[in-house]
């Protein structure tokens, strides 16, 4: 059995992956950290859903991709900060993506959050990945 040692940026290929190739709905193992991005993914209206599925001996968490005009609204991600070379952003330092078009998510004091939300809030944390 292979183990995964950065499992934001799997989550973020499979979902790269299930948007270039059209996929309807697309499964991903469960942990805290990957429901937190996907809720946030819905949220910011990159997915239409996504449900925790308990049936199986392992949880995992069904994402319902989001298609317009028959392709996926997802048109690129990005890992930012990685196991081996992590990224911290203060408030006023969450950058903008592509011009405000696309979504920072930072992991932060109060949970994983968008960049305009920490702003919001005026928090600043460790910056997760990109998504546009």
């Amino acid at each position: 059995m292979s183990t995964v040692t950065d499992p934001i940026a799997d989550l973020l290929a499979r979902v790269r992956n299930g948007a270039r190739a059209q996929k309807a709905e697309l499964f991903v193992p469960y942990s805290r950290i990957k429901a937190e991005v996907v809720r946030i993914l819905k949220d910011e209206g990159y997915i239409t859903d996504y449900e925790l599925d308990r049936t199986e001996a392992h949880p995992r968490i069904k994402i319902t991709n989001k298609l317009v005009d028959r392709s996926s609204a997802i048109t690129g991600l990005k890992r930012v900060s990685r196991p081996g070379l992590r990224r911290y952003v203060g408030a006023d330092d969450i950058p903008r993506v592509l011009g405000g078009m696309g979504i920072a998510i930072l992991s932060t004091s109060r949970g994983v959050l968008s960049g305009r939300e920490a702003k919001k809030q005026k928090l600043g944390g460790e910056l997760l990945a990109y998504v546009w």
